[in-house]
């Protein structure tokens, strides 16, 4: 028997990122993650997901962190390893679009300030989202990996997948990224996907799922035996549920075969040894919920992702309507049918959701409508995959015209005019950035930081003005 030639799988650790995001609302703080960077640092990942996605928001609203500041100290605290970040297209990591110019600069400042691998994602897929970031990254000698938002239903065929795959190659990005937000990706399937895209293009495929619905240590088996290149892991303190599948448990999986990663297992349990504290004190505090540390097969029979489902408990709860869980759950397929079917993740998940709540409490669809809603039926998101109904959007927007373009074309350029606003408070080119994502939670941080500065040079003063007897 010929011997099988060895091709290690690569892995992508989330832990810093996307793994406590996903578990304790993005609520671990820079001094929590510096202590262990040094032992992270000699692993050999391919790479370590440390900002991006709800960092950013979360930092400056939660924990009166500057974000900027955070990436520069994980840079220094990393040698060996290339850092990651998640970038939501048009919308960088906020909710809006923004100009293009704002988009070319906070790709800049990234890369300057220590990431070397961009994951720009766009919610609807719409190619025309992603070619400002993708051709800035590329400016600034970055790696710029495109992720398809994967998702079920009549539209998403293999020739669909096919053909995304080959425009993000020719867009010129260095890799793709199969993006399972919600865990939907059972194994046979990734399979046949990471084969169909495999012979489709030529740059490395990574696979990122969430394991809410329990699959997904299978799912990233059968990838890698296909072909996929790179998957997406998180130590296990911070690992399962609503998170990724263990990196220990994968490479175990690995060990011995053509995949073995070459992972030191008693490295891994040095840095998993300190982080399993840190879940502890979450557990006790109440921050991490058991119920997301669980499987949830509903996200397979309904396709909803573990947050937006917690989402939708929440908002039934408060118009004290939780009795309705099982008609909003219902109602979502038929909105995200009338939305031209789009991938459910980060801003589209929680314009569909919303959406079907309305309609069920409303008793009439449509009744009640909000902005996001109008928004995306005018065409302010970019393109679905299907056609709107034709009929519901003329409910929602009536005459108006929607919008055909790429929607940042409409955007005038908005650097000049966010420096002017914020200009007695900039500290750092930087500024400008966090500014124009989060103008008021900024803002709220720039008058906190002012105000820390201010308390320490009054106490300096105070302890130098102290008179001792000789």
């Amino acid at each position: 028997m010929a011997e099988q030639i060895k091709r290690p799988v690569k892995i992508t650790e989330t832990i810093l990122r996307d793994a406590h995001q996903s578990l304790i609302a993005t609520r671990m703080s820079t001094e929590q993650m510096l202590p262990i960077l040094e032992t992270m640092d000699k692993v050999g990942y391919h790479a370590v997901e440390c900002w991006g996605g709800a960092t950013f928001d979360a930092s400056l609203r939660f924990l009166k962190e500057d974000p900027w500041e955070r990436l520069r100290k994980i840079r220094a605290g990393f040698k060996n390893t290339k850092l990651q970040m998640l970038f939501r297209g048009q919308n960088i990591l906020g909710y809006r679009h923004y100009a293009d110019d704002v988009v070319a600069y906070f790709v800049q400042k990234s890369i300057a300030n220590g990431i070397d691998i961009i994951r720009i994602f766009d919610a609807l897929n719409d190619i025309r989202n992603l070619e400002c970031a993708v051709k800035a990254t590329n400016k600034e000698n970055g790696h710029a990996q495109i992720a398809i938002s994967y998702t079920l239903g009549d539209a998403y065929t293999p020739e669909y997948y096919i053909s995304m795959a080959k425009k993000i190659e020719s867009l010129g990005a260095s890799s793709i990224c199969i993006k399972d937000m919600a865990g939907l990706l059972v194994p046979y399937e990734a399979t046949a996907l990471v084969s169909t895209l495999k012979s489709a293009v030529k740059i490395p495929i990574d696979l990122h799922t969430h394991y809410t619905s329990g699959v997904g240590g299978m799912t990233y088996l059968k990838a890698v035996e296909a072909g996929c290149d790179i998957i997406d892991t998180a130590m296990s303190p911070f690992a399962m549920g609503t998170s990724q599948p263990a990196t220990e448990v994968m490479v175990e999986t690995f060990k011995g075969t053509p995949y073995d990663t070459g992972f030191d297992q008693i490295l891994l349990a040095e840095i998993a040894d300190y982080f399993r504290p840190l879940r502890d004190q979450a557990l006790d505090s109440g921050l991490l919920n058991p119920k997301v540390m669980g499987v949830d097969i509903k996200t397979l029979l309904y396709q909803v992702p573990g947050g937006m489902l917690s989402n939708l408990v929440s908002q039934l709860k408060e118009q004290k309507a939780e009795d309705r869980y099982y008609d909003v759950l219902q109602e979502i397929p038929r909105v995200r049918k009338d939305f031209g079917e789009p991938p459910l993740v980060t801003p589209s998940s929680q314009i569909v959701g919303t959406q079907a709540v309305l309609n069920v409490l409303a008793g009439e669809r449509y009744k009640m409508v909000t902005k996001e809603t109008k928004a995306l039926l005018s065409g302010e998101y970019g393109q679905t995959v299907k056609p709107f109904d034709k009929e519901v959007q003329k409910k929602v927007i009536g005459d108006k015209k929607p919008i055909t373009c790429r929607p940042a074309d409409l955007i005038e350029p908005e650097l000049k005019k966010i420096e002017a606003e914020i200009a007695d408070w900039k500290e750092q080119d930087e500024d400008v950035l966090s500014y124009a994502l989060f103008p008021q939670v900024a803002m709220d941080f720039f008058k906190y930081r002012q105000a820390q500065k201010t308390r320490i040079d009054v106490t300096n003063a105070d302890s130098n003005s102290k008179a001792y007897p000789v």
